[in-house]
């Protein structure tokens, strides 16, 4: 069951049919319960409605407090792609403290590089993007080797400053892996189901009367709306809230003419 959260979580369309169906038949499995045994006596309506109004107030917190994390690995995920942008920028301004040669070469890699990191932002298919990582990881090697060779031949301050400029490029591409595979836990999205399906029970529990039968969808409808925006800023590929790589784009335009 965790394993299908899991895998459901990651389609933010699906996170909005399912979660509204299940909504919606938990309110009314609780308005058929009333039928079955209506609630009698005032005292009982009052503790009732004391229990309901407990539960959406937790279940409202429950929401709000997952929201907030899945809005904060969004606003990460955009720092990582300025970050990234910064470093390769950088570096590919220290690339002229190189030898000629190896200057050319390392800015041709870098460029190379740019493009894949770009690529990266932009895949939404497992196959192309498990080739992006690999050409990524070939040009990292590529570009280490690069600047290795000068300076290992050459150990001066200068070229130090090199190769610490291309260690930032190769540790902001993992900073950015990192957060992307940073999801809700599914302790998380567990939690908030469960709240969600007893709160819609007991609402439709505590329906007053047979024409109130719309009312029942309203709660549904707004829980699986919120459902959905939550998996959707959580799901950096499949979402139709993404991270786009404009810093990187911009950069790779500026870098196109020279």
């Amino acid at each position: 069951m965790i394993q299908e959260l899991n895998g459901l979580s990651r389609f933010p369309l699906l996170v909005l049919v399912f979660s509204f169906v299940a909504m919606w038949i938990s309110a009314q499995i609780g308005a058929f319960f009333r039928k079955r045994q209506p609630i009698r006596e005032e005292g009982m309506r009052q503790d009732f409605d004391f229990i309901v109004t407990a539960i959406l107030t937790l279940l409202g917190l429950i929401i709000g407090f997952t929201f907030a994390m899945a809005t904060s690995r969004y606003d990460l995920r955009k720092n990582y792609e300025e970050a990234e942008a910064n470093a390769i920028g950088t570096e590919f301004v220290r690339a002229d403290l190189l030898p000629t040669a190896n200057t050319t070469r390392v800015k041709s890699l870098l460029r190379d590089y740019l493009d894949q990191r770009i690529l990266f932002y932009q895949a939404r298919n497992e196959n192309d993007l498990r080739q992006i990582n690999n050409r990524t990881a070939q040009k990292q090697t590529e570009l280490w080797s690069a600047v290795y060779s000068p300076a290992s031949a050459q150990p001066t301050p200068i070229l130090a400053l090199v190769v610490s400029g291309m260690n930032d490029v190769l540790n902001s591409q993992g900073y950015t892996q990192a957060a992307w595979w940073n999801r809700i836990p599914i302790a998380a999205w567990s939690l908030m189901i469960a709240i969600a399906v007893c709160s819609n029970l007991m609402v439709g529990y505590d329906r007053r009367s047979a024409k109130s039968n719309g009312v029942l969808l309203v709660l549904p409808l707004i829980l699986a709306i919120a459902f959905f925006l939550i998996a959707d800023i959580d799901s950096p590929r499949s979402g139709i809230i993404r991270v786009l790589p404009q810093n990187l784009i911009s950069l790779s335009q500026s870098l196109s003419g020279q």
